[in-house]
């Protein structure tokens, strides 16, 4: 039996991560429901494709991720799966789509990189539909 000691609150831990997670998915979108509505709307789509997988796909990717993923992280379904694609977006958007704009432009991308691997690794917390569907088994 390990007998580490930590003066962490699980509680506070489990409110924080609700917080967490619930305001950096709301911030996101923002970013992702203009492209819900553009992806639905009359205009062409003109997008970046910096992987080689066409303009449509890139796109489709980036509303999957901000968008979809953002609702399902709100709710704390599927948190660790859906943050997955939100740090790979971001890393694409910081790391390549802004490389050459400078630190000014890949600082947003990074921080919302960062945010969601903390829910990566972390998870939805007590206060999330993943606490509650595991608990129902």
């Amino acid at each position: 039996m390990n007998s580490y000691k930590t003066n962490l609150n699980l509680v506070n831990v489990d409110i924080g991560l609700l917080i967490f997670r619930m305001a950096i998915a709301a911030l996101m979108l923002t970013h992702g429901f203009p492209k819900l509505l553009k992806f639905f709307g009359p205009e062409e789509i003109v997008f970046a494709d910096p992987l080689g997988l066409g303009e449509t796909i890139s796109f489709t990717l980036a509303v999957f991720a901000e968008f979809i993923c953002s609702v399902f992280i709100i709710f704390g379904f599927l948190t660790r799966f859906s943050a997955i694609p939100i740090v790979i977006t971001m890393a694409v958007a910081a790391f390549i789509v802004h490389a050459p704009d400078g630190f000014g432009k890949q600082e947003l991308p990074i921080l919302f990189m960062f945010g969601f691997l903390l829910l990566v690794i972390c998870g939805g917390g007590k206060y999330s539909l993943d606490y509650l569907l595991q608990n129902k088994k």
